[in-house]
């Protein structure tokens, strides 16, 4: 049985969370051994609740069990669909079965269509406007939409009586925190690294509208007292602190002296040749963040990302394999491309036995990004004195790139 919480955030707002350790592979692709939390919310009001999102469909049923202990079901009046993602409304359907149909679904437009698509049903529905204020019960809320957090359907809901501000996937982080709420220090050190995963791993694509949204939202000039995400913790002692982390993901805004460093070995020769740029690194006193794929490890792409989006510079590793890049890091290339895409100076360390990669073939995995490659340095086989000479040539070309 998955660990559940419900509790009072503030006033009659509720938190329904439960804490799934099951899900190994988010969204199918990205490894979670630290697994996430399904986040929905249940406002009481005079006239009705009103409940924001739901759990994954896996825990449909216990879902509606955890809401009966907060409301009578027969009282939900609204539903408001942040996201149309399955983790967050993948419970709506049997949330809609158990009201008979009774409520109406408040969300962007295209929810509907999603809805409708992914489960079959047509419920009550509503669109609402961006910046489209209602009152339920003598309760406030506004709807502000935050297109591309992570998808174009993507809303959130300002509790104009709480300054709650209710995100869905922006501002959430993976982890099964031990707190509901940021009160713990310890536990938000703790979690920050997830946070940073998640949203490069999830929302990364579209990490500029991480700051658009943001400011969006700043303008608005409403005060935001509490975040409370679909994922992770809710953060009422120190709100902008996520959202200050959140900015600076969205930025891309390096930690001073972090290095990320990514290899492939099939057999420890490329190694060889890494392990020259990680001493002349570390002896200029550089922080390196290593992540390999060898015969004895398999780096999590989705921790790639996550230490690649404030890394400084990034150090690749390639060897030849059946004459193409290394296909794990090949990918990798691919998924920083398209999840980080920053302006970063970027090493390349190409190991090679019968078959060399051309220049212009490694250049060609950046051509659309924005990634500076500052230097392809070509080593067959092990490295030689005369190789290793040119390898430290390569880190004084990053160094001094970084220190522009």
């Amino acid at each position: 049985m998955p660990r559940v919480y419900v509790d009072k955030v503030v006033g009659d707002l509720y938190i329904l969370r439960v804490d799934d350790d099951e899900t190994r592979y988010f969204e199918a692709l990205w490894s979670i051994p630290e697994g996430v939390t399904y986040n929905s919310y249940v406002l009481l009001t005079s006239e009705g609740a009103v409940v924001f999102d739901t759990w994954k469909h896996i825990y449909a049923d216990l879902y509606v069990e955890t809401l009966r202990r907060v409301v009578d079901l027969r009282d939900v009046k609204y539903i408001v669909v942040h996201h149309t993602e399955p983790d967050h409304s993948g419970s709506l359907p049997k949330l809609l079965e158990v009201t008979g149909n009774a409520p109406t679904v408040l969300g962007h437009p295209i929810a509907k269509q999603l809805i409708s698509a992914f489960y079959g049903i047509e419920p009550r529905f509503r669109a609402v406007k961006d910046l489209e204020e209602i009152v339920v019960g003598g309760k406030k809320l506004k709807f502000i939409y935050i297109p591309w957090l992570h998808w174009p359907d993507t809303i959130a809901t300002y509790i104009v009586d709480y300054g709650a501000l209710l995100t869905c996937d922006a501002f959430g982080g993976f982890g099964l925190p031990k707190t509901i709420y940021d009160d713990d220090d310890a536990v938000v050190e703790w979690y920050k690294p997830f946070v940073r995963k998640y949203a490069v791993d999830i929302v990364g694509r579209y990490r500029e509208y991480i700051v658009k949204n943001i400011e969006k939202i700043m303008s608005l000039n409403i005060d935001v007292k509490i975040v409370a995400p679909a994922h992770g913790l809710v953060w009422r002692r120190n709100p902008k602190q996520i959202i200050d982390l959140y900015y600076d993901i969205g930025s891309a805004k390096p930690s001073e002296g972090k290095v990320l460093v990514i290899y492939s070995s099939m057999y420890g020769i490329q190694e060889k040749s890494m392990n020259v740029v990680v001493e002349e690194l570390r002896a200029r006193g550089f922080k390196t963040v290593i992540h390999r794929f060898t015969d004895r490890e398999q780096a999590s792409l989705g921790d790639v990302l996550a230490d690649a989006i404030d890394a400084e510079a990034i150090v690749i590793g390639i060897s030849t394999y059946d004459a193409a890049p290394f296909p794990l890091v090949e990918l990798a290339i691919k998924l920083l491309v398209a999840k980080v895409n920053a302006e970063k100076p970027v090493l390349i360390i190409n190991t090679f036995g019968w078959g060399k990669l051309s220049e212009d073939t490694i250049k060609s995995l950046f051509s659309s990004s924005r990634f500076r490659i500052v230097d392809i340095v070509s080593v067959r086989g092990a490295p030689q004195r005369s190789d290793v000479e040119r390898i430290k040539q390569g880190v004084e070309k990053l160094v001094n790139s970084i220190r522009k």
